[in-house]
């Protein structure tokens, strides 16, 4: 069994993908968009998007998969969780979140704390939280 998150992003997943790429190194391993689809879904089902935007996304992240949509949460908003990353250094954390805050805002900047030689916690652009730590 595999739990895997799926994140809605109202029209802004493409500019989504593309941060994540630049702030993270994520990797988009297959995109479809709603005019790909062999049948059209009724336009209630979808919301109000456009053939141009994402039906569906995969979008990996070292070995995490995360899948991602402009798709049928036209009101989703990111609450409720975090989507935690772990990174090998306390330089990697600083970098890291730096990259995920650019034009987010920091909840808890980078520091050690007793469990974590590094950690921050960070919403980005798009209302995602994050969480940013270096294991001790």
């Amino acid at each position: 069994m595999q739990v895997q998150p799926y994140l809605f992003f109202n029209g802004r997943a493409e500019e989504a993908l593309a941060f994540y790429a630049k702030a993270i190194g994520a990797e988009t391993t297959f995109l479809m968009r709603f005019k790909d689809a062999p049948e059209q879904p009724p336009s209630e089902e979808c919301g109000n998007y456009s053939p141009e935007h994402i039906m569906h996304a995969n979008m990996q992240v070292g070995p995490t998969q995360v899948m991602v949509s402009d798709g049928a949460e036209p009101n989703s908003a990111f609450n409720g969780f975090s989507l935690a990353v772990a990174v090998d250094s306390p330089e990697e954390a600083a970098r890291v979140y730096a990259a995920l805050a650019e034009g987010g805002q920091a909840t808890m900047p980078v520091q050690e704390t007793f469990w974590a030689r590094a950690f921050g916690m960070l919403t980005d652009k798009f209302g995602v939280s994050w969480m940013v730590n270096c294991e001790r």
